[in-house]
């Protein structure tokens, strides 16, 4: 339930209804807007009577969450949600924030050596998994927490911002320790107690879309983590499993303006991993800010030939500075940017 104030509603209004809310037994969240304060109850498995908070001073109406996942929903929140991270950057502002880099963090020559070049080509994000969940118990794990700190010296070095995956609720807080951002992968989207633990983190989660889910299930596992108290989660379209194995996904482009219509949660786009195929990714990326993503996620290898990992879908950096530039004038024709990288941290 959500109980919008009017224009210009005091604040002892707001605590009025705040402490109504939680003589009823619920939990009340205030959520400043620029025209109003509304205050979303939660804690509640079914209706909520609203009778006595409706006739409180300074309510306008009681809205009724009709949706299964409520405070990820546009009904709970209609203004887009703005992650904010690194130093000073934004997601799902008017920026188009492009995250790059290998799959993992191999070695000290080749993540310096990545990042180096998505910054030189305009990223602002450089995107390695330290811990790597893969489907064979014999491939390259990644590094660990030694490759955590490969990437810190990397983010010293190029100013670039860090996105990397924790696989379990043990390595989250290492790589919270060291991520701007912290990624939970798509095998782990429904591991409840991942997402809630994250939730706690207090730090902006990206969460990519399962292999086989479907949008709901990718907002009601959100909802996890918004229900701990952490408000900047990021959502990624990665592509799901199909019945055509001539890529490697089915890359769901509709995801993306679908989203932005049910939920006020950014979302970014993988055409790497949706893909599977170099040639591939360049066109869905194009795609993908054209169709509105308020991001990108993109793999990308100095030498794909010898990565460890996922090398047939990783960019040169030559085809990732053209991925860059063709992106820049996709956005500026639908009047958006592509974010510029922060000034080297050194």
């Amino acid at each position: 339930m959500l109980v919008v104030m009017r224009h210009g509603a005091t604040a002892d209004q707001v605590q009025r209804v705040v402490a109504i809310i939680e003589e009823m037994g619920y939990e009340a969240r205030p959520m400043p807007g620029k025209q109003r304060t509304s205050v979303g109850l939660v804690g509640n498995d079914g209706r909520v009577d609203g009778s006595r908070i409706a006739s409180l001073p300074g309510v306008q109406e009681i809205l009724h969450v009709t949706k299964p996942y409520k405070q990820v929903s546009r009904e709970w929140k209609g203004e887009a949600t703005v992650v904010p991270f690194g130093d000073g950057l934004r997601l799902g502002a008017q920026e188009v924030v492009v995250m790059a880099g290998p799959c993992s963090v191999e070695n000290e020559h080749q993540i310096l050596a990545a990042a180096r070049a998505v910054h030189e080509a305009g990223a602002t994000v450089l995107r390695a998994g330290a811990y790597k969940p893969r489907t064979s118990p014999y491939s390259f794990q990644g590094l660990g927490e030694p490759g955590l700190r490969l990437l810190d010296r990397a983010r010293r070095e190029t100013g670039l911002a860090i996105v990397t995956e924790a696989i379990d609720a043990e390595s989250l807080d290492a790589v919270a320790e060291v991520a701007d951002i912290v990624q939970i992968g798509a095998r782990n989207m429904q591991n409840f107690s991942l997402l809630r633990k994250a939730g706690r983190l207090g730090k902006p989660v990206l969460l990519k879309r399962g292999l086989s889910a479907t949008i709901q299930e990718l907002l009601l596992s959100a909802e996890y983590i918004l229900a701990e108290g952490n408000p900047h989660v990021i959502l990624c379209e990665r592509g799901v499993r199909s019945y055509d194995s001539a890529t490697r996904n089915m890359f769901d482009l509709s995801a993306i303006p679908l989203v932005h219509q049910l939920s006020h949660l950014p979302i970014i786009a993988d055409p790497s991993h949706a893909t599977g195929q170099r040639d591939m990714v360049i066109p869905m990326a194009r795609a993908a800010v054209a169709a509105g993503a308020d991001g990108l996620l993109v793999e990308v290898h100095a030498n794909p030939d010898h990565a460890l990992s996922d090398g047939a879908q990783s960019l040169f950096p030559r085809q990732f500075a053209t991925l860059m530039e063709e992106t820049r004038s996709i956005a500026r024709a639908i009047g958006r940017e592509i974010a510029e990288p922060a000034v080297a941290r050194r």
